[in-house]
Protein backbone atom coordinates (compact mmCIF):
# COMPACT_ATOMS: atom_id res chain seq x y z
CA UNK A 1 0.00 0.00 0.00
CA UNK A 2 1.67 3.54 -1.28
CA UNK A 3 1.70 6.06 1.78
CA UNK A 4 -1.08 8.25 2.25
CA UNK A 5 -0.96 11.86 1.01
CA UNK A 6 -2.94 14.88 2.82
CA UNK A 7 -5.68 15.83 0.32
CA UNK A 8 -3.88 19.08 -1.36
CA UNK A 9 -0.87 17.96 -0.53
CA UNK A 10 0.81 18.67 -4.22
CA UNK A 11 -0.59 21.82 -4.61
CA UNK A 12 0.87 23.22 -1.62
CA UNK A 13 4.26 21.72 -2.03
CA UNK A 14 4.56 23.32 -5.74
CA UNK A 15 3.53 26.44 -3.86
CA UNK A 16 6.21 25.97 -1.40
CA UNK A 17 8.79 24.99 -3.74
CA UNK A 18 7.90 28.45 -6.30
CA UNK A 19 6.69 30.76 -4.40
CA UNK A 20 8.92 33.30 -5.66
CA UNK A 21 6.88 32.99 -9.05
CA UNK A 22 3.29 33.21 -7.56
CA UNK A 23 4.27 36.31 -5.32
CA UNK A 24 6.09 38.21 -8.76
CA UNK A 25 2.93 37.85 -10.36
CA UNK A 26 0.83 39.20 -7.56
CA UNK A 27 3.24 42.02 -7.14
CA UNK A 28 2.88 42.80 -11.23
CA UNK A 29 -0.85 42.72 -10.58
CA UNK A 30 -0.09 45.57 -7.99
CA UNK A 31 2.45 47.59 -10.43
CA UNK A 32 -0.51 47.36 -12.52
CA UNK A 33 -3.25 48.72 -10.74
CA UNK A 34 -1.30 51.44 -9.16
CA UNK A 35 -0.04 52.35 -12.85
CA UNK A 36 -3.54 52.36 -13.92
CA UNK A 37 -4.56 54.39 -11.41
CA UNK A 38 -2.07 56.96 -11.64
CA UNK A 39 -2.87 56.90 -15.70
CA UNK A 40 1.03 57.59 -16.02
CA UNK A 41 0.56 55.38 -19.63
CA UNK A 42 -0.86 55.90 -23.39
CA UNK A 43 -3.97 54.09 -24.03
CA UNK A 44 -2.11 51.89 -25.93
CA UNK A 45 0.06 51.35 -22.80
CA UNK A 46 -2.16 50.48 -20.68
CA UNK A 47 -3.65 48.07 -22.89
CA UNK A 48 -0.24 46.10 -23.00
CA UNK A 49 0.41 46.24 -19.24
CA UNK A 50 -3.60 45.08 -18.28
CA UNK A 51 -2.77 42.04 -20.73
CA UNK A 52 0.27 41.41 -19.29
CA UNK A 53 -0.99 41.39 -15.73
CA UNK A 54 -3.93 38.86 -16.72
CA UNK A 55 -1.73 36.61 -18.72
CA UNK A 56 0.03 36.51 -15.32
CA UNK A 57 -3.18 35.78 -13.37
CA UNK A 58 -4.34 33.01 -16.14
CA UNK A 59 -0.68 31.14 -15.83
CA UNK A 60 -0.53 31.69 -12.12
CA UNK A 61 -4.35 30.09 -11.43
CA UNK A 62 -3.66 27.29 -14.29
CA UNK A 63 -0.36 26.22 -12.79
CA UNK A 64 -1.89 25.83 -9.49
CA UNK A 65 -4.98 23.69 -11.15
CA UNK A 66 -2.81 21.65 -12.92
CA UNK A 67 -0.77 21.05 -10.35
CA UNK A 68 -3.74 19.95 -8.14
CA UNK A 69 -5.24 18.34 -10.83
CA UNK A 70 -1.72 15.97 -11.49
CA UNK A 71 -0.53 15.43 -8.08
CA UNK A 72 -3.69 15.78 -5.83
CA UNK A 73 -6.72 14.53 -7.70
CA UNK A 74 -4.83 11.45 -10.50
CA UNK A 75 -2.46 11.17 -7.82
CA UNK A 76 0.22 10.53 -10.18
CA UNK A 77 3.31 10.75 -7.82
CA UNK A 78 1.49 7.97 -5.13
CA UNK A 79 3.23 5.57 -8.29
CA UNK A 80 0.20 3.37 -7.61
CA UNK A 81 -0.22 2.93 -11.61
CA UNK A 82 3.38 2.20 -12.07
CA UNK A 83 4.13 -1.10 -11.72
CA UNK A 84 1.33 -2.10 -15.04
CA UNK A 85 3.88 -0.17 -17.46
CA UNK A 86 6.58 -2.59 -16.60
CA UNK A 87 6.91 -5.65 -18.76
CA UNK A 88 9.02 -7.57 -16.18
CA UNK A 89 9.18 -6.43 -12.71
CA UNK A 90 12.57 -5.52 -10.92
CA UNK A 91 14.99 -7.30 -9.38
CA UNK A 92 17.62 -4.84 -9.22
CA UNK A 93 16.55 -1.76 -9.63
CA UNK A 94 18.35 1.88 -9.34
CA UNK A 95 16.60 5.38 -8.44
CA UNK A 96 17.59 8.26 -9.93
CA UNK A 97 16.84 11.78 -8.11
CA UNK A 98 17.88 15.35 -8.59
CA UNK A 99 17.80 16.23 -4.69
CA UNK A 100 14.15 15.72 -4.21
CA UNK A 101 13.64 11.91 -3.63
CA UNK A 102 9.63 11.27 -2.09
CA UNK A 103 9.25 8.07 -4.40
CA UNK A 104 11.77 5.73 -3.07
CA UNK A 105 9.79 4.89 0.07
CA UNK A 106 6.56 3.95 -2.52
CA UNK A 107 8.78 2.07 -4.79
CA UNK A 108 10.60 0.00 -1.99
CA UNK A 109 6.54 -1.12 -1.01
CA UNK A 110 5.70 -1.44 -4.74
CA UNK A 111 8.93 -4.02 -5.42
CA UNK A 112 9.30 -5.76 -2.28
CA UNK A 113 12.02 -8.10 -1.35
CA UNK A 114 14.35 -6.36 -4.46
CA UNK A 115 17.99 -4.98 -4.47
CA UNK A 116 17.94 -0.84 -4.62
CA UNK A 117 20.03 1.43 -5.02
CA UNK A 118 19.41 5.40 -4.89
CA UNK A 119 21.40 7.95 -6.79
CA UNK A 120 21.51 11.96 -6.38
CA UNK A 121 22.56 13.71 -9.03
CA UNK A 122 21.98 16.99 -7.49
CA UNK A 123 24.18 19.91 -8.53
CA UNK A 124 24.19 23.37 -7.34
CA UNK A 125 26.52 24.64 -10.54
CA UNK A 126 24.19 22.87 -12.83
CA UNK A 127 20.83 22.57 -11.35
CA UNK A 128 20.46 26.80 -10.15
CA UNK A 129 17.01 26.89 -9.61
CA UNK A 130 16.14 27.98 -6.30
CA UNK A 131 13.09 25.88 -6.18
CA UNK A 132 15.02 22.51 -6.03
CA UNK A 133 16.96 23.88 -2.97
CA UNK A 134 13.86 25.07 -1.52
CA UNK A 135 12.51 21.52 -2.07
CA UNK A 136 15.82 19.80 -0.81
CA UNK A 137 15.60 21.61 2.73
CA UNK A 138 11.35 21.27 3.12
CA UNK A 139 11.85 17.48 2.40
CA UNK A 140 15.06 15.41 3.13
CA UNK A 141 14.88 12.27 1.78
CA UNK A 142 14.38 9.30 4.01
CA UNK A 143 16.04 7.17 2.14
CA UNK A 144 19.92 7.35 1.63
CA UNK A 145 21.61 8.22 -1.41
CA UNK A 146 24.72 8.34 -3.04
CA UNK A 147 25.79 11.40 -4.54
CA UNK A 148 26.58 11.41 -8.32
CA UNK A 149 28.09 12.39 -11.24
CA UNK A 150 26.31 12.77 -14.71
CA UNK A 151 28.74 11.56 -16.48
CA UNK A 152 30.31 8.85 -14.29
CA UNK A 153 27.70 7.15 -12.37
CA UNK A 154 29.36 5.11 -9.47
CA UNK A 155 27.90 1.42 -10.35
CA UNK A 156 29.32 -1.48 -12.43
CA UNK A 157 28.57 -2.17 -15.96
CA UNK A 158 24.95 -4.20 -16.26
CA UNK A 159 24.69 -4.80 -12.97
CA UNK A 160 20.96 -2.70 -12.97
CA UNK A 161 17.99 -4.67 -14.61
CA UNK A 162 15.79 -1.16 -13.78
CA UNK A 163 15.99 2.44 -13.67
CA UNK A 164 13.40 4.79 -12.59
CA UNK A 165 13.52 8.64 -13.47
CA UNK A 166 10.78 10.32 -11.97
CA UNK A 167 10.51 13.75 -12.78
CA UNK A 168 15.00 14.15 -12.28
CA UNK A 169 16.22 14.10 -15.44
CA UNK A 170 14.88 17.32 -17.19
CA UNK A 171 16.62 19.13 -14.30
CA UNK A 172 19.81 18.28 -16.39
CA UNK A 173 19.96 21.75 -18.66
CA UNK A 174 23.40 21.51 -20.54
CA UNK A 175 22.35 19.06 -23.63
CA UNK A 176 26.22 17.68 -23.68
CA UNK A 177 25.35 16.41 -19.86
CA UNK A 178 22.37 14.72 -21.13
CA UNK A 179 23.92 12.68 -23.10
CA UNK A 180 26.51 11.68 -21.31
CA UNK A 181 24.03 10.80 -18.18
CA UNK A 182 22.08 8.67 -20.77
CA UNK A 183 24.96 7.03 -22.32
CA UNK A 184 25.79 6.48 -18.49
CA UNK A 185 22.30 4.68 -17.78
CA UNK A 186 22.78 2.50 -21.02
CA UNK A 187 26.10 1.28 -19.43
CA UNK A 188 24.62 0.38 -16.28
CA UNK A 189 21.74 -1.91 -17.52
CA UNK A 190 21.59 -5.21 -17.76
CA UNK A 191 21.01 -6.39 -21.63
CA UNK A 192 16.87 -5.84 -22.46
CA UNK A 193 17.10 -3.55 -18.79
CA UNK A 194 14.74 -1.01 -18.55
CA UNK A 195 14.34 2.83 -18.03
CA UNK A 196 11.09 4.55 -16.60
CA UNK A 197 11.20 7.97 -17.49
CA UNK A 198 8.55 10.04 -16.44
CA UNK A 199 8.39 13.41 -17.70
CA UNK A 200 6.55 17.01 -18.18
CA UNK A 201 6.93 17.37 -21.96
CA UNK A 202 7.10 20.85 -23.56
CA UNK A 203 4.49 21.04 -25.51
CA UNK A 204 1.48 23.18 -26.19
CA UNK A 205 -0.41 21.12 -23.41
CA UNK A 206 2.39 22.43 -20.70
CA UNK A 207 2.39 25.73 -22.04
CA UNK A 208 -1.19 26.80 -21.93
CA UNK A 209 -0.90 25.15 -18.00
CA UNK A 210 2.47 26.69 -16.88
CA UNK A 211 3.02 29.26 -19.29
CA UNK A 212 6.64 30.24 -19.98
CA UNK A 213 7.51 27.68 -17.40
CA UNK A 214 7.38 24.98 -19.76
CA UNK A 215 10.48 26.04 -21.20
CA UNK A 216 11.95 24.03 -18.31
CA UNK A 217 11.13 21.07 -19.48
CA UNK A 218 11.85 19.18 -22.60
CA UNK A 219 10.71 17.91 -25.61
CA UNK A 220 9.37 14.52 -26.49
CA UNK A 221 12.18 14.54 -29.47
CA UNK A 222 14.64 15.03 -27.35
CA UNK A 223 14.26 12.14 -24.88
CA UNK A 224 13.47 9.97 -28.36
CA UNK A 225 17.00 11.57 -29.81
CA UNK A 226 19.10 10.99 -26.01
CA UNK A 227 17.74 7.39 -25.96
CA UNK A 228 18.35 6.87 -29.43
CA UNK A 229 22.16 8.19 -29.42
CA UNK A 230 22.91 6.55 -26.23
CA UNK A 231 21.70 2.78 -28.17
CA UNK A 232 18.79 2.64 -26.59
CA UNK A 233 15.25 2.03 -27.96
CA UNK A 234 11.70 3.49 -26.51
CA UNK A 235 9.24 0.61 -26.18
CA UNK A 236 6.43 2.33 -25.69
CA UNK A 237 4.76 5.60 -24.58
CA UNK A 238 1.96 6.08 -21.73
CA UNK A 239 0.44 9.56 -21.28
CA UNK A 240 -0.35 9.42 -17.34
CA UNK A 241 -2.46 12.65 -17.79
CA UNK A 242 -2.38 15.20 -20.80
CA UNK A 243 0.15 16.61 -19.01
CA UNK A 244 2.53 13.82 -18.08
CA UNK A 245 4.46 11.28 -20.46
CA UNK A 246 5.97 7.65 -19.33
CA UNK A 247 8.61 6.41 -21.48
CA UNK A 248 9.37 2.78 -21.27
CA UNK A 249 13.26 2.44 -22.81
CA UNK A 250 14.90 -0.59 -23.60
CA UNK A 251 18.40 -1.58 -23.64
CA UNK A 252 18.63 -4.49 -26.52
CA UNK A 253 19.38 -7.64 -25.28
CA UNK A 254 23.27 -9.42 -25.71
Amino acid sequence: MTPARARFAGVLEILQYNWHFYAASLCAVFATVALLWLRLLTPLGEALLIAAAALAVFWSIASLLASWYIYDHVGVTRWSWLPQTLPSSPRQWLNIHAGLDQSTPTLAQLFPNTEFTVLDIYDANEMTEPSIARARQLHPSSHPAIPAKLDALPLPDQTRDTVFLLFAAHEIRQPALRAQFFRELARVLTPSGQVLLVEHLRDWKNFLAFGPGFLHFHSRKEWLCLARAAGLSVESETPVTPFIRCFLVRKPSA
